[in-house]
């Protein structure tokens, strides 16, 4: 049997903020968020046309190829007010050219990002660091999907989680240090109509990385042993993206 973890009091579970490590004595406190929408279609016939509607419309966005359907594509919008993919995605998507493609929402994911309490640089870390990393001109290709854990998981002890995370995370730090792999982690609870917890973006120069992560993240207690449901996988490769920012000289 496993112990079971303590209840929060009150004030822990109405706290809104996120929370980075503190730096030289100071709190990080952020109410800021990146969300990200991922979204599928087929039939897309003229891929120009789409690129050129991108192009013109001004939203932070990344094209897809997707590479298990010759007609297919893969979208991704992000910015850091939910209402935006409703005011400004949601009729631009309404219009032409896309109107005319047929949705895939099996693919459909919704999230935000989320501060574990470790982070040395907590606005980067929620803003900035997952633009980089999925508009970086240099990873074209993709793999996003969704998971969700088993119940049982959140009954268990800090300690106990930590553990376990902390064998899931090595793999994925030492697939970024050595520059094959890099993520995109997004909270969606109560944000997925399949009730999915997270979503993954794992982004990178070549594809046979991307698959090898999720190869070897098969071999960890959390997938392993604690998640109740992985995927649909959307493999593909990078066609248009907003362009990132010009670094400062």
């Amino acid at each position: 049997m496993h112990p079971v973890q303590e209840s929060k009091p009150a004030e822990d579970f109405l706290d809104m903020t996120e929370k980075g490590m503190a730096v030289e004595g100071n709190p990080q406190v952020s109410t800021e968020r990146l969300y990200m929408q991922f979204l599928a279609y087929g039939e897309a016939r003229n891929l120009q046309a789409l690129v050129q509607a991108l192009e013109k419309s001004g939203l932070e966005a990344v094209l897809y190829e997707d590479l298990n359907d010759p007609r297919g594509i893969g979208l991704l919008f992000m910015n850091e007010t939910p209402a935006y993919f409703l005011d400004k995605v949601r009729p631009f998507l309404a219009a032409e050219p896309f109107a005319s493609l047929s949705t895939k929402p099996e693919y459909t994911m919704f999230g935000r990002t989320y501060a574990l309490g470790r982070e040395m640089d907590l606005r980067d870390w929620l803003l900035e660091k997952p633009r980089r990393t999925a508009r970086n001109p240099e990873w074209p290709w993709a793999i996003w999907y969704p998971l969700r854990r088993k119940p049982e998981f959140e009954l268990l002890t800090k300690e106990e989680q930590g553990k376990i995370l902390y064998e899931h995370a090595k793999i994925g730090m030492a697939f970024g240090r050595a520059g094959h792999a890099h993520d995109v982690r997004l909270a969606c609870y109560g944000l997925d109509k399949n009730d999915n917890e997270f979503v993954i973006g794992l982004v990178g120069r070549d594809l046979h990385p991307l698959s090898k992560v999720v190869r070897e993240m098969r071999k960890t207690q959390q997938t392993a042993r604690h998640l109740q449901s992985l995927g649909p996988f959307f493999a593909g490769r990078v066609r248009w993206q907003t362009p990132l920012p010009a670094k400062a000289s």
